[in-house]
């Protein structure tokens, strides 16, 4: 490997399974040192298990470089302080911040329970605030001690966050707001010297695993040639390893689709076609401009990020 990210330190929550784990393997493979954290419990949430943060420690020591794990529950404001204070007492910084846990509760909305829409956000936008925020105040104190900053923070959104997708309304919403997030933190950190980016990624893992159909509807023509294995969770990590090293630091504040062999920019909400008067509409007069308004404008897009026919 080049060791893009040699020396640099690598948080990373969600990583002892699927992506989360190889991006903990490849940025160790580009001379990172990173903490491993996760949880350990199931897709929905529930339970606990050391172990899968502890076996990717391993695998990462085994090829020579540095990491430790962590359990915190990155959905409690203290559980997230103490990951990245592992981090500064461990390998005396920080430099990347990687936003990867989450969870599902599938539901489709008319049957969705507050709790099974509350803990999807709990993990997703709340792991996701926590985790930032505790860096940027690590990377604040330094900004106003006159030390400078090459950081990151590189969340997680998802093709249902930013195109939608049935069944899944509070990890859709979540995810979009995670997109978001991500816009305007680029703005508010950059003074701080910290980027921030997303992806929104498209891979086999124990998330997706009963989404096969999805999948190879969404993934369209990325890397089908030979035994390329197109929804492996691997496919993810060199993005983000590249966004986590120094070479990035004129990216931020982008969304990223990835999957297989392919990487796009998600290209933000935009104003489309507009009408206008001198003076206030009265309802009845939008009966026959609002459709044809909309008419004019591009429809939402499917999962795979392409405009749905016109009915």
């Amino acid at each position: 490997m080049s060791g893009l990210c040699a020396g640099r330190v690598v948080v990373i929550t969600g990583a002892g399974r699927g992506i989360g784990r190889e991006h903990a393997l490849a940025f160790a493979a580009e001379g990172a040192q990173v903490v491993v954290n996760d949880l350990g419990g199931s897709t929905d949430g529930s339970g606990s298990d050391d172990s899968p943060a502890q076996q990717v420690v391993a695998e990462i020591e085994a090829m020579g470089q540095k990491a430790i794990a962590s359990t915190d529950d990155i959905s409690d404001w203290d559980g997230a302080a103490r990951l990245i204070q592992l981090a500064l007492d461990t390998f005396g910084g920080l430099d990347v911040v990687v936003n990867n846990a989450g969870i599902l509760r599938d539901r489709m909305f008319v049957n969705m329970t507050p709790q099974e829409w509350d803990s999807v956000f709990a993990v997703h936008l709340r792991g996701t605030f926590a985790v930032s925020r505790h860096a940027a105040d690590y990377w604040r104190a330094r900004a106003k001690a006159g030390e400078s900053n090459d950081a990151r923070i590189i969340n997680t959104s998802s093709p249902s966050g930013i195109f939608g997708n049935i069944g899944q309304a509070n990890y859709g919403a979540a995810k979009a707001g995670i997109a978001t997030f991500t816009v305007i933190l680029a703005d508010e950190l950059a003074r701080l010297g910290v980027t921030v980016n997303a992806i929104a990624p498209i891979a086999r893992t124990r998330m997706t695993e009963n989404l096969v159909g999805l999948l190879k509807d969404t993934a369209g023509d990325t890397g089908t040639a030979g035994d390329f294995d197109v929804f492996d969770p691997a496919n993810i990590s060199p993005l983000v390893v590249w966004l986590g090293s120094p070479e990035s630091a004129a990216v931020t504040g982008r969304v990223f689709t990835v999957g297989g062999g392919e990487i796009g920019v998600a290209e933000p909400w935009v104003k489309g076609p507009v009408v206008s008067k001198d003076g206030r509409w009265l309802p009845a007069e939008l009966t026959d401009v609002l459709p044809a308004l909309v008419a004019s404008a591009r429809t939402n897009s499917d999962m795979a990020g392409v405009t749905r026919t016109q009915s």
